[in-house]
C-alpha cells in the first residue's frame, strides 16, 4: 500500500495501550524478542477519531536521516500534532508528543504491507510507544524509570514499575479545525492481582 494511499485505507485513529510484562519480556529478549511479554493484554479507547477531523493537526515529520527508501518517502504534513498524556492513578507522569515520531503512520502502513501483508476492513495497527526527547516525554514506565534505575515520584512515593491496583490512563488531544483542541478520547486499565 503506497504512502499516498494511506487516507484511502485508514478511517481514523484511536488510543491503544499494549501492556507489557517486563519481567517476562526481559527474559524473552535474548534470543527470542518480545512474544509472551506483549501478547496478554491490549486496551483500546472507546471511540475512533476520523482522519478528516485531524486535518488541522497535520505537521511535517521531524526529519529523517538517512533518507528513507523510495517507497517510504513522504511529503510535507505527513505527521500529526497529537499531544498525549499518561496518568498513573490520576497523576500525570508523562506528556509524549506524537509530532516527534520518526515514522509517519503512512510510512508504517506502507512498510507493513510491502512484503505482502494484507489489509482488511476493521484491522487495527498501532504506532508503538510514543516518546519525546525530554525525560517528561517518555512514553512508557520502562523509559520513564530508565529500566527501573531512575525512580520517579507519584504522590510522594517513588515508583518504577506498575503494582497491583495501579490505574493507567492515556489521553490525547489535537488541534481542531475551528481552533482550540479536540479530544481523541482516553484509554484506561487497572492492574489486578494475579489469581492462583
Amino acid at each position: 500500500m503506497p504512502v499516498d494511499r494511506f487516507p484511502d485505507h485508514v478511517f481514523g485513529v484511536t488510543l491503544v495501550n499494549d501492556w507489557s510484562a517486563r519481567d517476562i519480556q526481559a527474559w524473552e529478549y535474548v534470543p527470542l524478542g518480545p512474544f509472551l511479554g506483549k501478547s496478554f493484554a491490549t486496551s483500546v479507547s472507546g471511540w475512533v477519531t476520523p482522519l478528516d477531523a485531524l486535518e488541522a493537526a497535520r505537521v511535517d515529520l521531524p526529519g529523517q536521516d538517512p533518507e528513507p527508501l523510495a517507497y517510504l518517502r513522504v511529503g510535507p504534513g505527513a505527521g500529526y500534532d497529537i499531544d498525549l498524556e499518561v496518568l498513573l492513578d490520576d497523576v500525570t507522569v508523562s506528556r509524549p508528543p506524537y509530532s516527534s515520531m520518526y515514522w509517519s503512520p503512512a510510512q508504517m502502513l506502507a512498510h507493513l504491507t510491502v512484503n505482502g501483508a494484507s489489509l482488511r476492513a476493521g484491522d487495527l495497527f498501532a504506532s508503538g510507544t510514543v516518546s519525546g526527547p525530554g525525560k517528561e516525554q517518555r512514553g512508557s514506565l520502562l523509559e520513564l524509570s530508565w529500566g527501573g534505575r531512575e525512580p520517579f515520584t507519584v504522590d510522594g512515593r517513588e515508583r518504577t514499575f506498575l503494582e497491583d491496583g495501579d490505574r493507567v490512563t492515556v489521553r490525547a488531544t489535537a488541534p481542531g479545525a475551528a481552533g482550540g483542541r479536540i479530544a481523541l478520547g482516553e484509554v484506561t486499565g487497572t492492574i489486578l492481582p494475579a489469581t492462583p
